[in-house]
């Protein structure tokens, strides 16, 4: 028989990393390979009681393992066991193989059942030198049941060569780059966008405008932002299928944004003049609360307008549709008519003229009645329409 330092020790069913080995190297004639599932994985995933004794009976362990859960390296390291097995079978000793298995949580208990399983295999098979294969280092800590018992030859770590989910992260991550760059949708807004600002940047300063360029760049990102934000681009692309939801809500998107460029506009004309002659820098005049008590107040009323203008164009489009997201469309009109009067209250506390308080109760108030509101729409529609109709339906 030969000896055990002549044994060639390649148990690598994938890679294996055989990093320790305890004793002294010396004539074995018995030896146990043990494989350890301290978690329990054989027995919940794969419906099998432990220990099992034997190599057919760990083919069938490990094979049933690996169809419950592909993914489970317990598999690996079953099949690195037998493989172990096979090695020492073939260099001429006397060898066996067992699966042991603690418990789910782990912990105490699962020590102890790997301790009587340890027992009850070394009762069969009266072995003296024991090979200890695992999948990782938690499996590992139960080396020392195993040590107290019997000379531990070699411990081996089965370790996959490459993780799935690395190799499966990167197959996703090259699909979605590939949508990204061909895909229709994705691709004028992730590749167009800042195509037109690299364009925009580049004829700004050959034509001597790089002063405006960064300004430019910008207005052109805030502009992509606000049509994505609203879907107005997929609110221009129904007019190619012509439906009363579909001119509703394009004509409440123009007629919003025009009502809110105004706002803007009477804001500015509310600034008094004497400012704009003060000749002040630009910063000076932004934080002068002169000019945003003035710009707020000549804002808000129609900003207001502009804004439920297109909230109340998406809930008549989605009414006309019969979609359900006309619940969230009338709670947004709500909460946007109840935030009008702490936005007034705001602006009179620029200027020093407001009480904090004021604006404190009438967002208080505003919850309050949102809360109301939003109980009473889901309970009316649910009433109506069945609870499943709110379950199931896409935002």
């Amino acid at each position: 028989m030969p000896k055990w330092g002549q044994l060639d020790n390649k148990v690598d069913l994938k890679k294996n990393e055989n990093y320790n080995k305890i004793g002294s190297l010396q004539n074995f004639t018995k030896v146990i390979v043990f494989c350890i599932d301290r978690d329990d994985d054989i027995g919940i995933k794969g419906g099998l009681e432990t220990p099992i004794i034997g190599k057919e009976l760990c083919i069938h362990a490990g094979t049933r393992l690996a169809i419950e859960d592909p993914e489970d390296s317990d598999c690996n390291a079953i099949f690195g066991a037998i493989k172990s097995y096979e090695e020492f079978k073939m260099k001429g000793y006397d060898v066996e193989i067992a699966l042991v298995a603690g418990k789910y949580n782990r912990g105490i208990e699962g020590d102890l059942k790997i301790t009587q399983e340890i027992d009850m295999v070394l009762g069969i098979y009266e072995a003296d030198g024991a090979v200890v294969i695992s999948d990782g280092e938690d499996d590992e800590t139960a080396i020392p049941l195993i040590q107290g018992r019997i000379p531990i030859i070699s411990i081996q770590r089965i370790i996959v060569r490459q993780s799935r989910s690395v190799e499966y992260s990167y197959a996703i991550l090259a699909r979605y780059i590939k949508i990204l760059f061909y895909d229709p949708r994705y691709s004028k807004f992730f590749l167009g966008l800042p195509g037109a600002l690299l364009v925009t940047s580049g004829l700004s300063i050959i034509f001597g405008f790089s002063r405006e360029a960064f300004a430019l760049g910008i207005s052109i990102l805030g502009a992509a932002f606000i049509l994505r934000a609203f879907d107005i681009d997929k609110s221009i692309a129904t007019l190619s299928k012509p439906t009363p939801s579909g001119f509703i809500r394009v004509f409440s998107y123009f007629a919003g944004t025009m009502i809110i460029l105004a706002s803007i506009l009477n804001g500015i004309s509310h600034i008094p003049q004497e400012i704009w002659d003060s000749n002040q820098g630009i910063t000076s005049i932004i934080t002068n609360k002169v000019v945003l008590s003035s710009f707020a107040t000549g804002t808000i009323t129609l900003l207001w307008i502009g804004i439920s203008t297109i909230f109340a164009g998406i809930l008549l489009s989605n009414w006309f549709k019969g979609s359900i997201k006309i619940i969230y469309d009338i709670l947004r009109l709500v909460v946007l008519a109840l935030f009008y009067i702490p936005m007034l209250q705001l602006t009179s506390l620029i200027s020093e003229r407001g009480n904090p308080f004021n604006l404190i109760s009438s967002l208080l108030i505003g919850l309050a009645v949102t809360l109301i509101a939003a109980t009473f729409l889901f309970q009316y529609f649910r009433n109506r329409k069945g609870g499943e109709a709110l379950k199931h339906d896409d935002q």
